[in-house]
């Protein structure tokens, strides 16, 4: 008996740790963070059920060929003046890389030179000009590091420590898109969109030339802009108005791939302001670059466009500076954002929205929790009527796999879907059949002659593989839902999956523990099966 004892007790400690978790998920997270004996974790309610966007996402893969093509003309470039061959023109046009031979002698050696790199092949050429296209294995791996890059970028935007939007999901869908799903009203669609598909390109150039107008500019090069410059505009925030334009190298003198943190805040001069730190590398560069530079402006860009071009001063040790740009704390806060998580390889195209409202979530929650009730009286109004006590038994063990199933999830941070919770209707009809299986064969060995304890004892170990080999199969079956699905069927394969375990330990375990209690050990003659 004093085993039976600490099997009692080892049951009820883990109904009351799991329930803990039950009830903390019915609580508000933010009245879980505030109590002292509320656990912070619960269980996350899916898009579908609380509301907010769902966001397909696909990298825009033509420009993505186009930036591997344009690294490959520079490398090309190189290797050709190695070998004394200056092509007349190499240029990456229409997802090609086309080159002019000067001379026809050259054709052969720009030919042999880019097919040495095993990632170029020849498009039909057109007489002097060569024209070379990637390879399909290179394509495919251009493909796949876009939206590797991609995938971390936007998941860091989303889930930034400091103005991240909790919640949410960011996963792969499929081979080249990304899925995003932010519940709740937490960001407004259109803040989400320009946080998610601004490229975040920072980019430092000296300023060559300034005017108030790219007219002005233009005008004092007639006979046409300096080689391997350009014209970038500062404008009005929201507005196509232009408060400057500036003459600036094409390659940037420096970029933001050397930051390490981007911080938004205040400046009595200029408001709101996102303050950046470089590495020791960037430090070095953005030092020297500021002191080579005393009296000049410094045009900081983001994805093109001037945010401020300050004037040079001093030269700027230790790796800090700040851009200002008539921000508030909203675009500011967005832009440090957008700089600590990094810049896309590429721009982002959304290729499915929906947008989920609460009152539709409400209504989903309130259908389900409705379904599930029914679902459970009707299952437990069946093993009770059929199965007289043994069926409160199984009873007890239903509510008890419910309990554990809610409070694993809650542990874990899981998310409940809509289809999770019909996951969570299916496991409790699943659960009862284990029962049945259980006492039919009680039956069978009463019927045979034997005394209640001694059928108890047969009947849960020769059902004990059958129900075994039920649920393992299903199992594996979630299994595979989970690592292939995604949204919705993956919300479905959690609930199945955590419910199959405890459903097998709530059948086997939880019923036979209360035979053992009643009738035990007691003679009597007849079982309420």
């Amino acid at each position: 008996m004093s085993g039976s004892r600490w099997r009692v007790a080892g049951v009820v400690a883990s109904l009351l740790l799991f329930g803990w978790y039950t009830l903390a998920s019915f609580v508000p997270a933010a009245v879980r963070k505030e109590s002292p004996w509320l656990p912070d974790s619960g269980i996350r309610l899916g898009l579908d059920l609380q509301g907010g966007i769902h966001w397909v996402l696909g990298p825009d893969l033509a420009v993505a060929i186009e930036h591997e093509l344009d690294v490959l003309r520079a490398s090309l470039q190189e290797s050709l003046a190695e070998k004394q061959v200056t092509p007349t023109r190499i240029a990456v046009e229409d997802g090609q890389l086309r080159i002019e031979a000067a001379r026809p002698e050259d054709t052969a050696t720009i030919r042999e030179v880019v097919l040495e790199s095993k990632v170029l092949e020849p498009v039909t050429p057109d007489g002097g000009q060569l024209a070379f296209k990637l390879t399909n294995e290179w394509e495919r791996e251009v493909r796949h590091r876009s939206i590797e890059q991609m995938l971390e970028v936007v998941r860091r935007r989303v889930d930034d420590p400091i103005q991240g939007i909790p919640e949410s999901v960011v996963t792969r869908q499929g081979d080249d898109r990304v899925l995003v799903q932010i519940p709740g009203g937490q960001l407004d669609r259109e803040q989400a969109r320009n946080l998610l598909q601004k490229t975040g390109f920072l980019e430092f150039k000296i300023v060559l030339e300034e005017a108030p107008t790219e007219e002005v500019l233009r005008k004092r090069h007639e006979a046409g802009l300096p080689p391997e410059t350009e014209i970038v505009f500062e404008k009005e925030k929201g507005s196509d108005r232009v408060l400057g334009a500036y003459l600036v190298p094409k390659s940037p003198n420096l970029t933001g791939e050397s930051l390490t943190d981007a911080r938004s805040g205040m400046d009595p001069r200029y408001g709101w302001i996102v303050n950046f730190t470089f590495n020791s590398e960037g430090a070095t560069k953005f030092g020297k670059l500021t002191g080579d530079n005393i009296g000049k402006r410094l045009a900081i860009l983001l994805d093109g466009q001037v945010y401020s071009a300050p004037a040079l001063q001093t030269r700027i040790g230790g790796g800090r500076g700040f851009i200002h740009g008539r921000f508030d704390a909203e675009t500011a806060g967005d832009l440090a954002v957008i700089l600590r998580a990094g810049s896309l390889p590429v721009p982002m195209k959304i290729e499915e929205e929906r947008t989920i409202g609460p009152a539709l979530g409400a209504d989903s929650i309130r259908s389900g929790l409705w379904a599930s009730l029914l679902g459970f009286g009707l299952v437990a109004a069946f093993a009770m009527i059929y199965y007289r006590l043994a069926g409160v038994y199984a009873t007890t063990g239903l509510l008890a796999n419910v309990v554990l199933l809610l409070g694993v999830m809650g542990m874990a941070g899981a998310t409940l879907t809509m289809p999770g919770i019909a996951g969570l209707v299916l496991t409790v009809g699943m659960a009862i059949d284990a029962n049945v299986i259980i006492y039919e064969r009680i039956r069978d060995e009463l019927r045979a002659g034997k005394l209640p304890r001694g059928a108890i004892r047969t009947g849960f170990n020769k059902a004990f593989w059958t129900v075994m080999d039920a649920n393992i199969t299903t199992l594996l079956a979630g299994l595979v839902l989970f690592q292939y699905g995604t949204g919705p069927i993956k919300g479905f394969a959690v609930t199945l999956c955590i419910g199959i375990i405890t459903s097998v330990y709530s059948s086997l375990v939880i019923p036979r523990l209360l035979f053992e209690l009643y009738p035990g050990n007691r003679p009597v003659q007849t079982l309420s099966i």
